[in-house]
Parts: structure tokens; C-alpha cells; sequence
């Protein structure tokens, strides 16, 4: 087994069914606080866009209030679809954050839409075409921009010289993928790598490639892979299953093509029971996660690392319950012994206090 050196959070900002989208983003800053205080090492959100499910359309806006809130905690894009934006408008944008927030911003990039083709296309300015895959160009523009290697005289050369909130601890550019594309080009850019195995399961040989085809950058001397995996922790095995049931709906609900919110718990049970052709395989496309007690969700993360040859994982976790989320995430933490596990017991208590207070207020 693989030794998990550091444990994260990617959070997709899930809106249950019955609740809004400004509830969910509230419900992420509540969420970071306590990976915060729990000890985990980074907070990353996620981008997408026109569905009923998740309400992170705009990681680079959820960042500053999230670095705000917390004290020690990396946060960061998991990612910003890069295709969808200029280079030099994400660079000013994570620059401002590093400036405010030194030594704490990550700035994951990937190039799917995060979204169908039709959102895809009304998110870009010029409708008239389809925009060029140039995903590689891009991201040699962002890198040039935020590490200001361009050599002078190029016409980004002054540009990268001032950016608003330039420093020399970060933004922290980091590839996010799920193919062996992406494995290729953040070898051979010596970026860090953050494989979506809750994307692509069968990616433990891209993640070998990476390592294959690292060369040493001045950003990284050595292979850094994260990977990202499904995860709900519950007392139990069974309770666990029982909570994941809504994300498995909501999934099956996708690929019908009838999107929805997250249900309640109690439906999706009764819905996956229901034979079905589609939900022979709910998760979709042989996803596995690494769903159930403490021990068995510590076992299969740390068989997933291994796999993968990484030191880090990214745990995504969604439940149709706030409250069943936070718990799942502090049974997480426990279950590694992450440093502030215990020592944030009362200042969970006391923020969850404060998180039931203002549920209730009107």
C-alpha cells in the first residue's frame, strides 16, 4: 500500500434536491471551514456550468471568500476550464488571489467543457464558431504568464511583468486530467498532476506515463500526482452505501439525460432498486469509489494511491444531507489521522453551533 502523505478536498458544491444554488455555495464555505480545522492540505472547486446539480460555476469567484474564511488551508481550481477563457484573464485573476492570500493558491487547469456542447458554445464570446483546440498553446501562454518566463521583448513579456498581484509564492499551477494526454503534457511541462479517477477509473497506466515523462522543471524537480476519487464515509459500511445512493441517482439521472438535484436519500434507494438496463452500472462507465466505514474507505483509498503511484488524495464527496457531508469528511480525517482530527473538536462544536443557528434564521 501507498503512504497517503497529504488528503484534500475537491468540492463540487452539490445542491440538494428543495434547496437553492446560494444555499450550496454557503454550504462550501462551511465545508472548508472545517477541512480547515480538520488538517486536510488542500480545497479545491470545481467549474461547471447549466446543470441542476452543482452550483461551482466559477471557481476563481468561490476562491477568495473560501481563503478568507480559512487560516492554513491550500485552495484552489479543480479546475478552471482553461478552453473557455483567455490565458491572461485566469492569470490576472489567480495573481489577485496569490496576492491576497500568498502561499496558499493553487491553480488547477483542464481543458473539458465542464458542461454539454450547447453551454459550451454560449460560453464563448464568439458564437459564430466553434472555438480551435488549441488547449496546449493556452496553457504555455497561462505558465508564461504566471511563472513571467517570456523573454523580452515577447508581447506578453510586459504584460506578465504586472500582473496585479504578482508574488513569488504562486499561484501553484497545477494539470488536471483524466487521459493520457493530460499525463503526457504535465510530464513534459513538469507541472504537478491531478488525475479524476471518479472521471476515468482505468487511469492508473496514464498516471504511470506521467512518471515516464516527467522532466524536471524549475516548478518541480520530481513527479507530483494527486488523484481524486468518489468518497462518502459513514459509522458503517451500509450506512455509507445508503448515503452514496443519492449521488448514484443523480448520475443515472444524467446519463438518461434528465438532469436533476441531488435527491433525498429515501428515493434514491427505491429508484436504484428498480430494475434497470442503465443502472446495472449506477456510478457509470465502471467508477468505483471508496465508499463505507472508516476502515474500509482508509483500505481503498490507500489501494487507489498505490495504483496510482501518488502521494495525495483528493476526496469528492457529495450526500444529499449538509450535516451527513461534514461528518463524512471528519470520520475521514480521523480514520488518517490528520492533525487537527482531534485537537478541532471544539471548534467543530462550536462552528457547527454557529452553522445550526443560522440555518434557522429568517
Amino acid at each position: 500500500m501507498a503512504e497517503i502523505v497529504r488528503l484534500s478536498v475537491l468540492d463540487q458544491s452539490p445542491v440538494p434536491a428543495g434547496t437553492t444554488g446560494a444555499e450550496a455555495l454557503h454550504n462550501t464555505l462551511d465545508l472548508a471551514r472545517l477541512a480547515d480545522a480538520l488538517g486536510f492540505h488542500r480545497y479545491w472547486v470545481a467549474e461547471h456550468h447549466g446543470g441542476p446539480a452543482l452550483a461551482g460555476a466559477s471557481p476563481e469567484v468561490l476562491i477568495g471568500p473560501i481563503a478568507a474564511a480559512t487560516r492554513r488551508i491550500r485552495v484552489g481550481s479543480g479546475g478552471v476550464m482553461l478552453p473557455h477563457y483567455s490565458p491572461l484573464k485566469v492569470a490576472e485573476s489567480f495573481s489577485i488571489l496569490a496576492g491576497l492570500f500568498p502561499g496558499r493558491i493553487d491553480l488547477g487547469v483542464g481543458r473539458t467543457a465542464g458542461t454539454d456542447d450547447a453551454t459550451a458554445r454560449l460560453l464563448q464570446r464568439d458564437r459564430r464558431h466553434a472555438p480551435p483546440d488549441d488547449f496546449t498553446d493556452q496553457l504555455a501562454e497561462l505558465l508564461g504568464l504566471v511563472d513571467a518566463t517570456f523573454p523580452p521583448g515577447h508581447p506578453l513579456a510586459r504584460l506578465a511583468s504586472v500582473l496585479p498581484g504578482r508574488t513569488v509564492d504562486g499561484p501553484r499551477p497545477w494539470l488536471l486530467g483524466s487521459s493520457w494526454e493530460s499525463a503526457i503534457w504535465a510530464g513534459k511541462l513538469g507541472l504537478p498532476y491531478a488525475f479524476a479517477d471518479f472521471v476515468n477509473p482505468y487511469g492508473a497506466g496514464h498516471a504511470a506515463l506521467y512518471h515516464e515523462r516527467f522532466e524536471p522543471s524549475s516548478r518541480l524537480a520530481r513527479p507530483r500526482l494527486a488523484v481524486a476519487a468518489w468518497t462518502v464515509v459513514a459509522e458503517t459500511d451500509g450506512e455509507a452505501e445508503r448515503l452514496a445512493a443519492s449521488t448514484r441517482m443523480t448520475m443515472a439521472m444524467r446519463r438518461r439525460g434528465e438532469p436533476i438535484q441531488l435527491p433525498p436519500v429515501e428515493e434514491a434507494v427505491r429508484f436504484l432498486s428498480t430494475p434497470s438496463d442503465d443502472l446495472s452500472d449506477p456510478l457509470g462507465a465502471g467508477r468505483r469509489g471508496a465508499i463505507g466505514s472508516p476502515a474500509t474507505v482508509r483500505a481503498g483509498l490507500e489501494e487507489l494511491a498505490s495504483d496510482y503511484g501518488a502521494d495525495e488524495v483528493i476526496a469528492v464527496t457529495a450526500t444529499f444531507d449538509h450535516d451527513a457531508r461534514r461528518r463524512s469528511y471528519e470520520l475521514l480525517a480521523d480514520a488518517f489521522g490528520l492533525s487537527g482530527a482531534r485537537d478541532a473538536e471544539p471548534e467543530l462544536a462550536h462552528a457547527q453551533d454557529i452553522h445550526d443557528r443560522s440555518s434557522h434564521r429568517e
